[in-house]
């Protein structure tokens, strides 16, 4: 199943025959994999990798870090879903070290991304401090090179 999800996350619009020929399975043991895997929660979903610059110029990406006071009962689990309900929300992580919660985020400018932070994220009782790290250049996505630039052999970029 290792090579399977590799191969899924490089590509997952490959189909289930030509996944069968690259793995030496039959078709009918990839989609029976496919299934199990979605079914174990493995697999989530499938999204395309988008270059929202060249999408939408425009738009904006920012990581906030939050300082969060755990709660009683759920610890940081309910506040790291009432965060993620939210449209802009991309991501919402757990992490270690100095702040508790990296949320990605997208929008249509930096006041938008801003606004969101303060009537959203800063009004949640449990949010101590935030600090937000605004994207200007996204080189990789989930394992795919953004961008068109060509590089030379030694990954340079002409």
């Amino acid at each position: 199943m290792d090579q399977l999800i590799e191969l899924l996350k490089t590509n997952a619009r490959l189909s289930d025959s030509e996944l069968a020929v690259m793995l030496g399975k039959t078709e009918q043991e990839v989609k029976q994999e496919i299934e199990q895997l979605e079914k174990d929660g493995i697999i989530n979903g499938y999204a395309a990798i988008i270059d929202e610059s060249a999408y939408d110029p425009n738009s904006v990406f920012a990581l906030i870090e939050l300082k969060v006071t755990p709660q009683s009962q759920s610890g940081f689990d309910e506040i790291a879903k009432q965060i993620s309900s939210y449209d802009q929300v991309q991501a919402v992580r757990l992490m270690s070290g100095t702040y508790d919660i990296i949320v990605e985020v997208t929008g249509k400018n930096i006041r938008d991304i801003s606004l969101f932070v303060s009537q959203r994220l800063a009004a949640i009782d449990a949010v101590q401090e935030t600090t937000t790290h605004f994207g200007l250049r996204v080189y990789k996505d989930n394992g795919i090179i953004i961008g068109s630039e060509e590089t030379d052999e030694r990954g340079l970029f002409l």
